[in-house]
């Protein structure tokens, strides 16, 4: 059926369901997933009951759907050491080398998420004192993050070096280019990030057994701040996350900084003398008439 003949009344519950179950069958979707598309639906048929009344039954039992419950894992993140380890990786002694040393450096110091680090233009970047990025992320919110002092060498070596396109203003050329001098895609930046991390793993001390997506180093630069003991509100404007709960997460994964907090809390009530079952005198002699 073409989009343009469906009507409200062919939407029904039963429907609904099936396609849900279509999701994790067979395109073998994850329940996050799955809720995701059922929270837009649900969405579409909030705003369609106040124009369709006569199809408002079948609307309620569709926005009875509840999401699926399923457990949450934990944020997945680089150690400081593993993430050292990784960005030593690319050899900058080519350009394609020098360009992906740069790419993982920034992708890691700035935190952005992948289609912010694919969107950056370099009249984005200012590289005087203070040097800073302007960040387009989702839903067209703009925000401003500092770049830290080797970052900021890094990316002026770069743009000396960086071939600019002929056609375009110098400013409007993007920050990452591929050989074609074509605007990086986010699988270009995936496909990169796992070269070098299979070239990390040859290393015994980069014990990572999860995929490390660009939003790993996301996720290994907002612990990294956390540990370093900077405020969750500083994180949560780094990040872009428009509210501080989004931001907690980190926070519930160190289970570093959990075990020092507990310790630094901790009153000590149990008692240091413990008995001991060799000086019971009692014990010990029915212990013996036992073995007789």
């Amino acid at each position: 059926m073409k989009p343009e003949k469906i009507c409200i009344c062919d939407v029904t519950k039963a429907l609904v369901l099936k396609y849900l179950d279509w999701l994790e069958a067979k395109r073998e979707c994850s329940i996050s997933t799955r809720n995701q598309r059922l929270a837009v639906i649900h969405s579409f048929f909030r705003y369609v009951q106040k124009d369709s009344p006569e199809n408002l039954c079948e609307i309620q039992k569709i926005l009875s759907i509840p999401i699926k419950k399923y457990p949450k894992t934990t944020v997945s993140y680089l150690t400081g050491n593993e993430t050292q380890i990784l960005l030593a990786q690319p050899d900058p002694s080519s350009y394609e080398g020098y360009r992906d040393m740069v790419l993982l450096s920034f992708l890691y110091d700035t935190g952005a998420r992948v289609q912010e680090l694919v969107d950056i233009k370099v009249k984005d970047i200012r590289i005087t004192t203070p040097a800073v990025v302007t960040l387009h992320g989702k839903g067209s919110k703009i925000r401003t993050v500092p770049i830290m002092g080797k970052t900021t060498d890094l990316i002026k070596m770069y743009l000396d070096k960086k071939k600019y396109h002929i056609g375009i203003a110098k400013g409007d050329n993007y920050l990452f280019v591929n050989q074609k001098q074509q605007q990086l895609s986010r699988w270009g930046i995936s496909y990169i990030l796992n070269k070098y991390v299979e070239m990390a793993k040859s290393n015994p001390e980069f014990q990572v057994n999860f995929p490390v997506t660009p939003h790993v180093l996301r996720h290994a630069k907002a612990m990294h701040l956390l540990q370093s003991g900077v405020n969750l509100i500083y994180i949560r404007d780094f990040l872009g996350h428009v509210d501080c709960s989004t931001t907690e997460v980190y926070a519930r994964a160190d289970s570093e900084m959990k075990r020092k907090a507990i310790e630094n809390a901790y009153v000590d009530l149990v008692p240091n003398d413990i008995p001991r079952w060799e000086e019971d005198g009692e014990l010990m002699k029915w212990l013996s008439n036992f073995c007789k």
